[in-house]
């Protein structure tokens, strides 16, 4: 997983740790919305779904039943705005019991000693 960094210049380098849940905040949305932004200006976004953050990745959600909205469809432009460094925490996903393809994107299941050598690698880090 950390080998696709290697080659990146770390002064380049943004990543953005999401760990709320879905819903009952602005946080993923923001987190999002922020990684989006620092694209548009060319560099290289890293983003990291850690702890309760995996859960905003699951398939079928229904947030209109709590009147929220989903950010389901943000997560699917990730690709079209060339974030393909997609890392989410494996031990959350073990205990929520996910599997690689419940989840609505593609993103490299990665344990906590890889996650921190992305952090470390990097040139700014938001955690939010």
């Amino acid at each position: 997983m950390v080998h696709d960094m290697q080659n990146k210049d770390p002064q380049n380098i943004f990543t953005f740790i999401s760990r709320s849940a879905p819903y009952g905040s602005n946080r993923p949305q923001l987190c999002l919305d922020i990684a989006l932004t620092v694209t548009v200006f060319g560099q290289d976004v890293n983003l990291v779904f850690w702890g309760d953050g995996v859960l905003q990745l699951i398939k079928g959600q229904a947030p209109e039943a709590i009147s929220s909205k989903s950010i389901s469809s943000t997560l699917e432009t990730l690709e079209l705005y060339g974030i393909k460094d997609i890392y989410v925490d494996e031990a959350a996903m073990n205990k929520h019991k996910l599997k690689p393809s419940d989840l609505v994107i593609e993103a490299k299941p990665s344990g906590k000693e890889a996650l921190l050598t992305i952090i470390e690698r990097s040139s700014s880090v938001f955690n939010l």
